[in-house]
């Protein structure tokens, strides 16, 4: 379970990279029940989705020549700069170097071996999202990637992330990380990271993380989506033990889920 109690290694920020900011915020804000706040004129397009006043993710534009639009977690680290050193001992590759948000914070980007971006965020005036695990904010991040095996020895490498394997029938497994000290105790884990099937390897997919953000109703939402211009990836599905979840890309083609948790899980 995602807390704003963040720990090395733990989700503590997301980002939208978008093409139009403009066009993005009018649909997220369509979507869900959030207002947006720029971080004006020196923050280069940068701004913040806030639901009842608290910041639940963020949004800016495209800074890569030929990027696509995504969602990026970012995962909290004392020091940047040691965590650069890990990613590249481990096999990944550096987007953007560490770099200081005025006094917010400071950053990096990087790219895991199996082609997955991601970023860190150090706390300074800004120790991360204000809210998780209400409706409509982030409650879980999941991982898409093209070798299962290599990024769980990644991530275990830069993160200290521990795992729990759960098979789901015709040799899929479906992997929970935790990093030490995150989460809650009954419920440690932060993320997943599922193996993309052949078949979706060879339709052209590759390794992407997603957010997932929580829904009191998925149907709705879904629906104000699509109504709003998002394609459907996945409608409603109800996941025993889960919840009933959907995955959905939005106009620009960024991928993100929706999930209404299981009252019984658990």
């Amino acid at each position: 379970m995602l807390t704003t109690n963040f720990v090395p290694g733990t989700p503590n920020w997301l980002d939208l990279g978008a093409p139009d900011v403009d066009a993005a915020v009018a649909f997220y804000t369509s979507v869900f029940d959030w207002d947006f706040r720029s971080a004006g004129p020196e923050g280069g397009g940068y701004g913040f989705f806030l639901r009842d006043g608290k910041t639940v993710a963020a949004v800016g534009p495209l800074m890569e020549e030929g990027a696509a639009a995504s969602w990026t977690p970012y995962f909290h680290t004392r020091d940047a700069d040691a965590t650069r050193a890990a990613v590249e001992r481990a096999g990944g590759s550096v987007r953007a170097e560490p770099m200081d948000v005025f006094t917010a914070g400071r950053l990096a980007q990087f790219t895991d071996p199996t082609g997955a971006g991601f970023a860190v965020w150090q706390p300074g005036d800004t120790v991360g999202l204000d809210v998780v695990m209400e409706p409509e904010t982030l409650c879980w991040t999941e991982l898409y990637t093209t070798d299962a095996a290599a990024a769980k020895e990644f991530y275990a490498a830069v993160f200290s992330w521990s795992y729990q394997d759960m098979p789901m029938g015709d040799d899929v497994v479906y992997t929970v990380f935790s990093a030490p000290g995150g989460g809650v105790p009954d419920d440690p884990g932060q993320g997943g990271i599922m193996q993309l099937a052949q078949q979706n390897r060879d339709a052209g997919s590759g390794s992407e993380w997603h957010p997932y953000f929580a829904t009191e109703d998925c149907d709705a939402t879904c629906t104000r989506a699509t109504g709003a211009g998002a394609k459907m990836l996945m409608p409603p599905t109800d996941a025993p033990g889960v919840g009933r979840l959907a995955m959905l890309k939005d106009p620009a083609g960024a991928p993100f889920a929706l999930i209404k948790g299981d009252p019984d899980r658990g």
